[in-house]
C-alpha cells in the first residue's frame, strides 16, 4: 500500500543526501584547486625571494632524509647547467628544469615543480602532491562538516514539515471515518489547504448525488408500496367475494374480477421491475446500432391485437432509414409504452400514426393518437412516477411515461408530449452524431 508521507520523505531524504554529496564533491574539488593555487603562489614567491648572486660552493651532503610527504625541495643551477644548490641531497628530481609548472613522477612520489630563470641561475622549487591533497582534504572537510551537521536538522525539519502538511488529509479522513453510515452531510473544507479542496469538493458532490439518489429511492419505494397496497387490497376483497358467492354466476363474476385485478397487479409489478432495471448504474449500458423502423414494426405487430380489439387503425410511416446507437431491449420497451398508452387513451375506432423521420444530426419517432389529449399543465408532470391525470379515468399505474423518460435520458434523447388538433403527439428525438438532442 503506497503512502504519500513515506514517498515524500524518501524522495526528500534522497534528494537531500544526493545534494549534500554533490556539494561535498564540488567543495572538495574547489578546495583542492584553491590549495593548488595557494601553493603555486607560494612556490613562485619562494623562488622569487632567492638571491640572484652566485652561491657559495655546495655544502657536504647531509645524512637526514627529506620528508617526501611535506618538505619543499629547492635546486639551483648556474648558466652552464652546474647544480650549485640543493636543499636536500636524497632526492631524484630531474636535472634539467622545464620552465614553468609541471607535475613529475620521481622515485619517491609525485611532485609539483616550478622552474624559473632567476638572474644567471635557474631555480627549481618542488613540493610533494600528497601535501597538497592533505591540505585540500582538510579544507574540504572543514567546509563540508557544517553541512553534515546540518543534515540531521534538515531531516527533522523535513519530517515535521511533511507531517504538518499532511495533517489536514488525516483530519479530513478522520472526519469521514467518524461518521455513521446514514450521514451524508458535506465535509467542512473551509480550513483545509487549497490543494486538498478539489478532493473534498469531489467528495461533497458525490455525497450530494448519493443523498439525492437515496431520497429518490426512498420515494420510489414509498410510492411503490402505496401503489401495490391498492391492488393487493382489491385482490383480497375479490377473493372474499368469491368465497361468499352463493351460486355459479356470482362465483364466475368474482373470479373474472379477481383475474382482472391479478392482471393489473402483475402489470404494475412488471412496470416496477422495468423501471428499476432502467435506474442508472444497475447494469452495463448496451450500445449497438438499432434500426428504428424495423423495431417499430415489431412492436406494432405485438400490439396489433390490442388495437384491433378497439377498432383502432394502427399504422407506421417511415420513408427513410433511421439508425440510432442504443440498447434494443430498452428501446423496444420505450416504443411499446408509447404505443400502448396511445391505444389505452384512444377511443373506439380511432387512429394512431407512428412516423419516423431522419436527418443529418438527429432522427425522431412520433406517436400521434386521436384521443382527448392531456391538460397543458400536466404535459410534463405525466413523466413523473405514479402520476396520473386526475380527469383521466383510464386504468394505469402512472409508470409508463416515467419509464419512457428514463430510457430516453439514458440514450441522451429528448421525450416530449404536445396536444394537437386531433389528439396527443408523443415524440422522442435521438442524436445521430452522438451529441445530446435539444
Amino acid at each position: 500500500m503506497k503512502s504519500i508521507r513515506r514517498t515524500l520523505l524518501q524522495r526528500l531524504f534522497a534528494g537531500l543526501s544526493v545534494g549534500l554529496a554533490i556539494a561535498a564533491v564540488a567543495l572538495y574539488i574547489q578546495a583542492r584547486e584553491e590549495a593548488n593555487q595557494i601553493f603555486d603562489y607560494q612556490m613562485k614567491q619562494l623562488a622569487a625571494s632567492l638571491p640572484s648572486e652566485p652561491f657559495a660552493p655546495m655544502p657536504p651532503e647531509r645524512s637526514e632524509q627529506p620528508d617526501v610527504e611535506r618538505d619543499i625541495i629547492i635546486q639551483i643551477w648556474d648558466g652552464t647547467g652546474l647544480r650549485i644548490y640543493r636543499s636536500h641531497d636524497q632526492t631524484s628530481l630531474p636535472q634539467r628544469a622545464e620552465l614553468g609548472f609541471s607535475n613529475i613522477n620521481a622515485g619517491n612520489g609525485n611532485w609539483r615543480v616550478y622552474s624559473t630563470l632567476h638572474g644567471n641561475t635557474i631555480v627549481q622549487v618542488a613540493q610533494p602532491l600528497s601535501a597538497r591533497r592533505e591540505v585540500a582534504t582538510g579544507m574540504a572537510l572543514k567546509t563540508v562538516a557544517p553541512l553534515l551537521l546540518l543534515f540531521p536538522f534538515l531531516g527533522g525539519l523535513i519530517w515535521i514539515t511533511v507531517g504538518a502538511g499532511l495533517s489536514p488529509v488525516r483530519r479530513a479522513a478522520m472526519e469521514v471515518q467518524s461518521r455513521d453510515a446514514g450521514s451524508l452531510a458535506p465535509i467542512a473544507d473551509a480550513d483545509l489547504p487549497q490543494e486538498i479542496r478539489p478532493l473534498t469538493h469531489a467528495l461533497n458532490d458525490l455525497l450530494s448525488r448519493l443523498d439525492h439518489a437515496i431520497d429518490a429511492q426512498r420515494a420510489f419505494v414509498a410510492d411503490a408500496a402505496h401503489e401495490l397496497r391498492t391492488p393487493l387490497t382489491a385482490l383480497k376483497l375479490q377473493i372474499q367475494l368469491a368465497e361468499r358467492a352463493d351460486n355459479d354466476a356470482d362465483r364466475r363474476t368474482a373470479f373474472a374480477e379477481l383475474k382482472q385485478g391479478f392482471e393489473r397487479a402483475t402489470r404494475l409489478v412488471q412496470q416496477l421491475l422495468t423501471l428499476a432495471r432502467q435506474e442508472p448504474g444497475t447494469s452495463e449500458p448496451v450500445r449497438q446500432p438499432v434500426n428504428l423502423p424495423e423495431l417499430a414494426r415489431h412492436v406494432i405487430a405485438d400490439l396489433t391485437p390490442a388495437a384491433a380489439a378497439k377498432g383502432i387503425d394502427l399504422g407506421i410511416k417511415a420513408d427513410a432509414p433511421a439508425v440510432v446507437s442504443g440498447d434494443p431491449d430498452a428501446l423496444r420497451i420505450l416504443l411499446n409504452n408509447l404505443i400502448d398508452n396511445a391505444i389505452r387513451h384512444t377511443p373506439q375506432h380511432g387512429k394512431i400514426d407512428i412516423s419516423i423521420a431522419s436527418g443529418e444530426q438527429a432522427c425522431s419517432i412520433s406517436v400521434q393518437d386521436t384521443g382527448s389529449g392531456i391538460p397543458a399543465g400536466d404535459l410534463d408532470r405525466v413523466f413523473d412516477r405514479f402520476y396520473r391525470v386526475p380527469a383521466n379515468r383510464t386504468e394505469g399505474s402512472g409508470l409508463g411515461l416515467a419509464i419512457v423518460r428514463r430510457i430516453a435520458d439514458a440514450h441522451q434523447a429528448k421525450a416530449t408530449l404536445e396536444n394537437t388538433e386531433g389528439g396527443l403527439r408523443a415524440t422522442v428525438v435521438f442524436a445521430v452524431s452522438g451529441r445530446p438532442s435539444r
